[in-house]
């Protein structure tokens, strides 16, 4: 018996030295990432950027890319920018490193065979598209914060590139789509057209982020880099074809550009809109809502029965998203008036598409997994009930779900766009009133990030537009 026990020791303590080698933490052994980030993720929801600053784990979690992705987010919301930009560039290092490396590595195999014997969670995280988009527009919203409009632009450029790339991709699933569409009879909506894109539905929005186009715009008009402009507006609108103030960027572009065949197709479809006159300016708002969801686990015990008739359980545990209803929150107020907002991004949308793009991985390798621990349990165990016994509490205990994803990011952004007199002007939201400047004939950008009856609010002047 003792004998047995040790080669249980033996086990448990080569999955702990795999552990190490990857770099994170025992708690991945186990529990999730959603149970180790709960206190940070309940205190952005709630709108306590203060207390989830300070529960921001000091020990490796789940790497330098997450780990840092989350500290940039509520560094941000606390309005420290610097270490927001800091901790953002640490996570764009690893993300660099870990691209640049050989397709397969020593050390990438040594883990993923660990990872067969415990769980995923010891595994490398390698952060799908739509996170690396939002790694960029993070970046980039730091460089506006600091009013530095080149950094910013090189971060779009960076952030179209992502979303590019992820486009191509799933171009095969978007045309697949359209073709759906246009078999109900669905006609390909302008900004589709416009842009060049399949037009797919939710598909589309599912994988490109309206948020990033829209702001990509915003940058390179500010920049009077009006191409550059027109091309990501007109993709914003193929995402978020009612969003008013992409319609509105839309126009107004293709008339400053001379785009005249372009500005006929948009008029007709979506009438004309007024510029700036004199002694008047422009209020865009960036709303970012909420926070999106966490993974949560799903366990199942299955009986494994060898040849011999022993039968063994295994628990399998797989990540999953619950369903998520928008909360209802009160309209942002500019001068008193409420103003409505309008969806460019359901982030929701966009992690739940990944999960359901990476499921035939994770079901494949949960196989492997029963497989590869029923091999060791008949290798350290073999007839030993009590050993037996011990190795099902230990698969019991180590089989997490891979929850890992950036979990403070916002559930969803609205924008609206509003001609306004030159001047001062207030916006007001959950309670909270902020002042700015509207100077003449030019735009000011307010954002506005809202969790939990708190918000952070701040602006930024644009130029004329």
């Amino acid at each position: 018996m003792l004998k047995r026990c040790v080669k249980h020791t033996i086990t448990i303590a080569l999955t702990a030295t795999l552990t190490a080698c990857a770099g994170l933490s025992a708690g991945n052994l186990f529990s999730h990432y959603t149970q180790q980030n709960t206190i940070v993720y309940q205190s952005v929801k709630s709108g306590q950027y203060e207390k989830a600053q300070a529960a921001l784990p000091q020990d490796v979690v789940a790497g330098d890319i997450l780990d840092n992705f989350e500290r940039g987010r509520v560094d941000f919301l606390n309005a420290d920018y610097p270490e927001s930009k800091s901790a953002l560039e640490v996570s764009d290092k690893a993300v660099r490193v870990q691209q640049d490396k050989a397709l397969i590595s020593i050390s990438d195999t040594a883990t993923s065979v660990g990872a067969l014997a415990v769980n995923d969670n010891i595994t490398e995280y390698v952060p799908p598209d739509y996170e690396l988009g939002f790694l960029h527009l993070y970046l980039g919203l730091n460089y506006v914060q600091k009013n530095d409009l080149d950094g910013a632009l090189v971060e779009v450029r960076r952030a179209n590139r992502v979303q590019e790339r992820a486009r191509q991709a799933r171009e095969k699933d978007l045309q697949s789509a359209e073709n759906e569409l246009k078999q109900k009879g669905l006609s390909p909506n302008l900004g589709s057209v416009l842009s060049r894109y399949p037009d797919a539905g939710n598909k589309l929005k599912a994988v490109q982020n309206g948020y990033l186009l829209y702001l990509s715009g915003l940058l390179y008009e500010a920049s009077n880099d009006l191409n550059g402009a027109y091309i990501d507006y007109t993709r914003a609108l193929a995402v978020a074809p009612d969003n008013e103030a992409v319609i509105e960027a839309a126009i107004r572009v293709a008339k400053r550009s001379g785009r005249n065949q372009d500005l006929a197709k948009l008029k007709k479809q979506y009438g004309d809109r007024p510029g700036v006159s004199e002694g008047q300016g422009r209020v865009i708002i960036l709303e970012e809502r909420g926070v999106v969801s966490a993974m949560q686990s799903w366990n199942l015990t299955l009986p494994v029965y060898d040849s011999q008739g022993n039968t063994a359980l295994y628990t399998v545990a797989l990540p999953y998203y619950v369903p998520t209803v928008s909360p209802k929150l009160p309209p942002v107020s500019l001068d008193s008036a409420s103003v409505k907002t309008d969806e460019l991004v359901d982030v929701n949308l966009m992690a739940q598409q990944q999960l359901t793009e990476n499921m035939p991985t994770i079901l494949l390798r949960q196989a492997l997994r029963v497989y590869a621990k029923d091999q060791i349990r008949k290798g350290t165990a073999k007839d030993d009930d009590v050993g037996n016994l011990l190795f099902n509490v230990w698969n019991t205990l180590t089989e997490q779900p891979d929850t890992r994803s950036w979990q403070t990011l916002p559930g969803s952004v609205n924008a609206a766009s509003k001609i306004v007199k030159a001047g001062k002007h207030t916006v007001s939201v959950d309670g909270q009133d902020y002042t700015f400047e509207v100077r003449d004939r030019q735009t000011a950008l307010v954002w506005v990030s809202r969790q939990g009856g708190s918000a952070t609010i701040w602006h930024k002047q644009l130029g004329r537009m």
